[in-house]
């Protein structure tokens, strides 16, 4: 082979070092059943479709994709709102968004903190220069329509920030009322639904939520990469009468929202992920074809199916009352005497099934099982019964 020569005349040309070559060879991934919080395993339709060539980010044909993906994401949000999206990132880009778009610095954002997501958003909106007040209650808990009234009472905020499906606890928080005591106090109700979305009821218009952003990667079962977002029409007045510009340029909405056409045109902010669009047309598609209330029926059942077993073998959950019990993240006592970790290292080592420990308030004091999207069948419950029965019986807590 030719030596290489510098295309640019004088420009010096080193000898190649071989000392960091990159990788060589076919990529070969393990087989997991990715059961704990996420990311759950991937529909295979969907990553097919990941598969298929790529188009131009601002071509007609791509355009019309995106067109898709708005279309569906009204239906799993159940919103009549035209404005749907997906931010180019996982779930933190989705709440990253939510928050330098709504808040200005200075405004007030009551957290209701009941997990890891709500110490991350009390962080992130103090980044933003927000006024943050801190409502917490116990890992394991929820808020009362009554707690979360009385705090929109007494500070007046602009924007209310509930977790529907707090991961790291495995609480499920009603929505029940909260949008319409928020519309009386004058703030924005915003709600994470990362874990939740399409495994739970959501109905943002009838309750009431103005913004909500969600992660590609669990219940809609595509890979990490894409978050959907909805804005109510308060909410983009809210964005459109802002008196200082959006602090970051990546995620401000007014830019990214033209480029998915919600002003009556187009206009190039960044090149859309071509590929990760295509897997949520899919994931989008395959909602549609079963039905919102057909996959919440499913995921309850998988939900039940696991307990049963799970109280078979003297297990119990960690959410004390049932009504908060999210039935997408299940979350489970680690019994006194049991190493929870070697639980999960058998589980991974001997059935190729993740299954996870707490997180945050609840590290050390729990397992967490996620029952999410194309995960939430019998075979894989099955699994992961055989994996938490053989764990437990080789460390003495259930019998031979």
């Amino acid at each position: 082979m030719a030596a290489f020569t510098s295309a640019r005349p004088g420009e010096p040309t080193p000898a190649i070092s071989d000392a960091h070559k990159g990788p060589t060879g076919v990529l070969e991934i393990p087989q997991r059943f990715l059961m704990g919080p996420g990311p759950a395993n991937a529909d295979p339709r969907i990553l097919a479709a990941q598969s298929l060539p790529l188009l131009g980010h601002m071509h007609p044909p791509f355009l019309k994709i995106m067109d898709e993906v708005q279309q569906g994401l009204r239906y799993l949000f159940q919103s009549d709102t035209k404005y749907t999206l997906c931010a180019s990132g996982t779930g933190h880009a989705g709440m990253e968004m939510a928050i330098a778009n709504l808040l200005e610095p200075g405004e007030k954002i009551v957290v209701g903190n009941n997990g890891i997501w709500g110490t991350r958003v009390c962080d992130m909106a103090d980044r933003f220069g927000a006024e943050v007040v801190n409502l917490q209650t116990a890992a394991g808990t929820s808020f009362s329509l009554a707690e979360l009234t009385a705090a929109l009472e007494q500070h007046k905020p602009a924007v209310l920030f509930l977790c529907q499906g707090e991961s790291s606890t495995g609480v499920h928080q009603s929505l029940a009322g909260v949008g319409e005591a928020c519309a009386k106090n004058g703030t924005l109700l915003l709600v994470d639904t990362v874990c939740s979305l399409g495994g739970v009821p959501m109905y943002a218009d009838a309750w009431g939520v103005d913004a909500i952003y969600s992660g590609s990667q669990k219940c809609l079962s595509a890979p990490p990469g894409a978050a959907p977002l909805m804005l109510n029409d308060k909410a983009l007045q809210k964005i459109k009468s802002r008196k200082t510009k959006v602090r970051s340029y990546y995620l401000d909405l007014n830019l990214v929202g033209d480029y998915w056409g919600w002003f009556g045109s187009r206009s190039y902010h960044h090149t859309g992920m071509v590929s990760m669009w295509y897997a949520m047309r899919e994931a989008l598609a395959i909602v549609s074809e079963e039905g919102l209330e057909a996959g919440w029926v499913r995921h309850e059942q998988a939900h039940k199916a696991l307990w049963a077993g799970l109280s078979e073998m003297g297990l119990h959950p960690f959410v004390a009352d049932p009504k908060d019990r999210l039935v997408t993240v299940n979350t489970i006592k680690v019994p006194e005497g049991v190493d929870w970790a070697a639980v999960c290292k058998n589980a991974m080592d001997k059935f190729s099934v993740e299954i996870a420990g707490g997180l945050g308030p609840t590290a050390g004091q729990i397992w967490r099982v996620g029952l999410m999207g194309y995960n939430a069948k019998p075979a894989n419950v099955e699994l992961v019964l055989a994996a938490f029965k053989d764990g437990l019986t080789q460390q003495g807590f259930l019998k031979a």
